[in-house]
């Protein structure tokens, strides 16, 4: 995705839908009593994020339907049956599940910041970070019940929602499990990031088609389509934490190196004989230096492990565009690949 013009209209396209996806957060979520739990719910929501999984929902309406994209009322968004879907409450439940993960994950991280900003936990307190994520969970599925889509097509997109968040947690018990266990294989990361990350690029793609009518074939392939491209969103995350200066990359380039955290790059590594554990010495990030990060590069790359992983975030996008195979090929469309380019070619 070399061709600047084809980024900027891609950027463009995800930040008319962010605009959208951002007033409608608002309606939905409203700062009411008790305000110190709504205001600890939007507070990640407020600080910012790209809004990547709902513009992939509203990109699939409309590539699904057809229609000119920006140019139909996502509130009353036109079915491939003869009705109105309001696709863009079915985007909010979506953000709003991505919002809930992160609350939890940095608890469970003991993490300090999030999009720049004090984690939730540490913004307010523990308790009432979980609260405003548990009621950030429930809100998701309230929303996804009043779409206005027909009753069965309802439920089967709340229940793909809810199997997405099961397998969210499972995703998130393995990477648990994997800082305790040693021979972990590439294929079981693969596994991990499906379900902890992927899942909900699937959902994204896979909910809109659901809403609106589409049929098995179709809805299974978009899944697909998230599921691919956000394995290699992942994958390319863990390159990126070695390869991107620490002033872009907003934080201490190597630092999944301090904790030992297993990547697809250091399962390759230790398979060809890399001591991984002992590629630096530092015991915090803080105490990294570019010149032992450096080394450490140095050595992942003489082992082929950074290429490797590269080489397979290029392989799954290819699969995924092909995904889009069962799309009218239009803008839209057209949009959904450039944006599975995107996820492995941005820049900080």
């Amino acid at each position: 995705m070399s061709d600047e013009a084809t980024v900027e209209r891609l950027l463009a396209a995800v930040k008319q839908r962010r605009e959208r996806v951002n007033d409608a957060i608002t309606e939905e979520l409203p700062i009411r009593d008790p305000e110190r739990l709504y205001e600890a719910s939007r507070y990640l929501l407020d600080a910012g994020g790209k809004r990547l999984r709902p513009t992939v929902c509203l990109l699939v309406g409309e590539a699904l339907t057809d229609v000119e994209p920006g140019s139909a009322d996502y509130r009353e968004f036109p079915a491939l049956f003869d009705g109105e879907v309001d696709l863009l409450r079915a985007a909010v439940s979506i953000e709003v599940i991505q919002s809930f993960t992160l609350i939890h994950d940095d608890i469970m991280d003991d993490d300090d910041l999030r999009r720049g900003v004090p984690a939730v936990h540490r913004e307010y307190d523990e308790e009432t970070a979980i609260l405003a994520g548990d009621t950030l969970y429930a809100k998701a599925f309230e929303f996804m019940t009043d779409t206005g889509s027909r009753p069965e097509l309802s439920v089967a997109a709340t229940n793909r929602l809810a199997r997405t968040c099961t397998e969210i947690c499972e995703g998130q018990a393995l990477d648990v499990e994997f800082e305790n266990r040693s021979g972990v294989l590439p294929e079981e990361y693969l596994e991990m990031v499906e379900l902890k990350t992927a899942v909900l690029y699937g959902a994204s793609a896979a909910i809109p088609a659901i809403l609106l009518g589409a049929d098995d074939e179709t809805i299974e392939a978009l899944r697909q389509y998230g599921i691919d491209s956000g394995r290699a969103f992942q994958i390319q995350d863990d390159v990126l934490d070695l390869t991107v200066p620490s002033e872009e990359l907003g934080k201490q380039r190597g630092s999944d190196l301090v904790g030992e955290k297993e990547t697809l790059i250091t399962l390759h590594a230790r398979q060809q004989g890399v001591d991984v554990d002992n590629l630096v010495d530092a015991g915090t990030a803080d105490d990294l230096t570019e010149t032992e990060v450096a080394d450490a590069v140095a050595t992942l790359e003489e082992a082929g492990s950074i290429e490797y992983a590269r080489s397979k975030a290029e392989e799954l996008t290819a699969n995924s565009k092909e995904h889009l195979d069962v799309l009218p090929d239009n803008e839209a469309s057209r949009l959904l690949a450039d944006l599975a380019d995107y996820l492995i070619n941005r820049g900080y």
